[in-house]
């Protein structure tokens, strides 16, 4: 249960990360909301996993899901610019949290 947890607390990170920045510095009342509600229970789920899980561990996958998703969203969206190098990047990183599942 903490693993699943811990996954949907790093898509949240996602989302809050989304919406901090287009919050446009907590100008805008919307995304504001959406960061406030989406940090709050990314924080809690992410707490809830480390009862069981150790802190390095789901830190890491918590991260590494949410700094994936949020790349992977600003490249589909035409945020971010799509190159080789950058997929790469997110592959390895995505497989590195797979990894730190497995060896747990």
């Amino acid at each position: 249960m903490a693993w699943l947890v811990l996954v949907l607390s790093g898509v949240l990170e996602a989302v809050w990360a989304v919406a901090l920045g287009r919050s446009e510095g907590f100008t805008r009342l919307v995304p504001s909301v959406v960061f406030g509600v989406a940090v709050t229970i990314s924080m809690v789920g992410l707490a809830y996993a480390m009862r069981t899980l150790p802190v390095g561990t789901a830190y890491a996958v918590w991260v590494g899901i949410g700094a994936s998703l949020t790349v992977a969203w600003g490249m589909a969206t035409g945020a971010e610019a799509v190159s080789l190098t950058k997929l790469l990047l997110i592959a390895g990183l995505i497989g590195c949290v797979i990894g730190l599942k497995l060896v747990h």
